[in-house]
């Protein structure tokens, strides 16, 4: 990749982006990225093309012993070259494997 988005043959939709670099960065056990842009058309930040708002559910080991802060810290720093190319909000749900077992038993 030689500048955010773009690869040998064309630009890559940010959606892709962040999955690949949340897959290889976290190894999770569960991922799931959701374009939300159009919920926040005429919002600051929003831009006519989209991919400006997203809302991640990351559930990895990784974040064993971490804080829910230093989860954020951890995502934010992965994903900063796409913050420097337009990305303006992510909406994260970080958990651990055993968190997320929790969530899915109690009904969430």
């Amino acid at each position: 990749m030689t500048t955010a988005g773009v690869e040998e043959g064309g630009a890559v939709p940010r959606k892709e982006r962040l999955v690949r670099v949340l897959t290889e960065r976290f190894s999770p056990v569960a991922l799931a990225v959701e374009d939300d842009s159009a919920l926040h058309a005429g919002h600051a930040g929003a831009r006519p093309g989209g991919e400006t708002h997203y809302t991640v559910l990351l559930v990895s080991g990784a974040f064993e012993g971490l804080s829910r802060v230093a989860r954020h810290r951890a995502v934010n720093e992965a994903v900063s070259a796409e913050f420097a190319g337009g990305l303006h909000a992510l909406s994260l749900v970080l958990r651990t494997p055993e968190e997320q077992e929790q969530e899915q038993a109690s009904g969430l």
